[in-house]
């Protein structure tokens, strides 16, 4: 019988041992995802390239030595071109990748996903983009002043039927 109160007894001090250890480590210590006086920034968008060969026309000839199904008046290339990215922050850059476009054959998106603290308060933000090889600058550009509260997360994404950059 004492045995049996033995056990039970170390039982139910390893249990709460136990409970207790869980209890703690559940509340402390304190978990901070960016410090209180930061905000963040996130960049997270895909964006299909532009071509990077122009359509071209096929003579005559060519579309007579081709099956019937597969006469097409021209011929375009599936590859596309990168997609070129950049961010400033108050005139300074926090961001620039050349972002390669997925796939196989290199015929899908481009894709970024990025996070960046900094320093509550008014910020100047200018986004670039440039989704050809056949242009020689960046085709679509936004800038913007805006007041970033602590703990504040400011998107950028992009869609090109909404005009571009979009700032949230």
């Amino acid at each position: 019988m004492l045995k049996k109160i033995m056990q039970y007894s170390g039982q139910a001090l390893f249990y709460g041992l136990f409970v207790a250890f869980i209890g703690y480590f559940s509340v402390a210590p304190a978990y901070v995802h960016f410090p209180s006086d930061q905000a963040l920034i996130k960049v997270s968008f895909s964006h299909a390239g532009q071509p990077l060969e122009e359509c071209r026309v096929r003579t005559a000839e060519e579309l007579e030595k081709l099956p019937p199904n597969m006469r097409l008046p021209t011929q375009c290339g599936r590859e596309r071109s990168p997609v070129t990215f950049e961010l400033e922050l108050d005139g300074k850059p926090v961001y620039r990748a050349e972002l390669p476009p997925r796939g196989l054959s290199r015929d899908g998106a481009s894709t970024v996903y990025q996070r960046f603290p900094v320093p509550a308060g008014q910020h100047r933000f200018r986004a670039r983009l440039k989704d050809s090889v056949r242009v020689p600058d960046f085709n679509y550009t936004k800038e913007a002043e805006m007041t970033l509260a602590p703990g504040q997360v400011f998107v950028v994404d992009f869609n090109p039927r909404a005009g571009g950059f979009i700032f949230k």
